[in-house]
């Protein structure tokens, strides 16, 4: 962490994955040498030989949050003995498939944080405050951002 006060320009960085489909809906994401399944469920078309990517999403937006909490707990000195970050995301599933006009978007996103700790609640709530200010994931979700799209014909 001393190293971003010395030199900003090293807390830049660029993140990049490949999702790669040939048949069906199974989809294979690469990020380095890291790989993970993606399919959808057999009633949209799907071979379910992995989870959909809404369970990716909720499962970065839920990990990301617990352990941006436990991360700023110790920088705080803030003693936590369990956290436990709940995600609900309310849809219309007809948009995914063009029905209506309804947007493909969660129309609704709930977080629920339960925090194991001796604090009081006035410093827990502070800790999340600061926690979620600085956690990627919350923060896409909960802000407009810039999003463009390249599309290369091969």
């Amino acid at each position: 962490m001393s190293v971003f006060h010395r030199r900003p320009e090293a807390a830049l960085d660029t993140k990049h994955a490949d999702a790669r489909i040939t048949d069906g809906l199974t989809c294979k994401v690469t990020e380095g040498d890291r790989e993970v399944v993606i399919d959808m469920p057999e009633p949209v078309g799907g071979c379910e030989l992995g989870p959909s990517p809404g369970f990716h999403a909720r499962a970065a937006v839920s990990g990301c949050v617990a352990i941006g909490i436990k991360m700023t707990a110790v920088r705080l000195g803030i003693e936590l003995r369990s956290v436990h970050v709940g995600v609900d995301m309310d849809f219309d599933d007809s948009a995914i498939f063009g029905m209506g006009d309804a947007s493909a978007a969660p129309l609704r996103t709930r977080l629920k944080i339960t925090l194991a700790s001796d604090a009081d609640r006035e410093t827990l709530q502070g800790l999340v405050d600061t926690a979620l200010e600085a956690d990627p994931y919350f923060l896409a979700l909960r802000d407009p951002q810039t999003v463009e799209t390249v599309l290369d014909v091969a």
